[in-house]
């Protein structure tokens, strides 16, 4: 598998892209800046028609601190951001204008606003707005998560030293990994039951949650902490993961089959190292990872300093 890498485009401090899976007609990524003293920013950008350079299609304004940010998965005009005021955190649903750039200066629509104390929020695929609002209760500081793409009222949520494993339809913890100072989670695409995380010292765990006690798997991860990983959305063999050594490593591992699991978790963890590429030529932290799911080969990473680069791999 040989690396292509695509000119780096700068775009500000940042740290979150998202692949903008409803535009089936591009490659393209959604990014948002993290200034404290400037106006902040959405990057629109798309991969030329030849594949040899990063073009911003659309820029627009945001008025706080982007620390998270996610694509629409059914209209590519649509995303959340999740933001800081300085004092406190919020999240909203943003619309791009239909005609953005036709327009001199194209101002993002607040589609709404998502109060700070909401514990679950359902979405219609056939339109975009809020279905209900439930509480969980009193909950832990919760930095991250993701949500099962086999069930979807499961989640999983990073909270402080666990994993946490809740049924939206109870609003009821179904079970939890203890003692895993986790960064990031995502599931196996194509894999039931199976969750791979980044965490502090661990480097790299793959989990089967049927038998949650020991990891299945571990890779070595990064020399300082593992920030992010992310399953490939359609070759689950091939795992993304980047770190604050400034490093993007791209691995080979291929799940363990039901019965395979099931021995691996009754003795021992696996341990491999299937690193197949490190990119290495990066000045700062790596936080921000996406697959394109349009051209699964390709995946962009980001910076802290704001470089965003695009990688084929062929």
């Amino acid at each position: 598998m040989i690396p292509i890498p695509i000119p780096i485009r700068t775009i500000g401090q940042a740290r979150c892209i998202s692949d903008v899976k409803a535009d089936t007609d591009h490659t393209s990524f959604i990014t948002g800046t993290l200034s404290l003293k400037e106006e902040n920013e959405v990057h629109l950008i798309r991969l030329s028609s030849d594949g040899t350079e990063l073009v911003c299609e659309g820029l627009f304004s945001h008025p706080n601190e982007i620390w998270d940010l996610a694509s629409c998965p059914f209209d590519q005009r649509i995303f959340s951001t999740v933001y800081s005021t300085g004092e406190s955190y919020g999240a909203a649903i943003w619309q791009i204008p239909e005609l953005y750039g036709e327009l001199n200066s194209p101002q993002l629509e607040r589609i709404t606003s998502l109060d700070s104390q909401v514990g679950k929020i359902k979405w219609s695929f056939r339109r975009v707005q809020v279905q209900s609002q439930e509480s969980a209760g009193v909950m832990h500081y919760l930095s991250g998560g993701a949500w099962d793409p086999h069930d979807m009222n499961a989640v999983a949520a990073t909270c402080e030293s666990s994993i946490q494993f809740w049924d939206l339809r109870t609003m009821k913890k179904t079970n939890s990994i203890e003692h895993a100072h986790v960064r990031n989670v995502d599931y196996n695409p194509k894999k039931k039951h199976v969750l791979i995380t980044a965490e502090d010292e661990s480097g790299i765990r793959i989990w089967d949650l049927r038998k949650p006690k020991v990891p299945i798997q571990e890779l070595p991860g990064h020399t300082h902490w593992t920030w992010a990983v992310l399953y490939n959305p359609e070759y689950d063999g091939l795992i993304l993961s980047s770190g604050t050594d400034s490093a993007v490593n791209l691995w080979f591992a291929s799940p363990p089959s039901d019965d395979e699991s099931g021995r691996l978790v009754d003795s021992s963890t696996r341990r491999i190292d299937p690193l197949l590429n490190s990119y290495s030529d990066y000045e700062d932290s790596i936080y921000g990872l996406a697959w394109s799911s349009r051209e699964p080969w390709i995946f962009a990473s980001l910076s802290y300093d704001g470089r965003v680069r695009a990688t084929r791999n062929d």
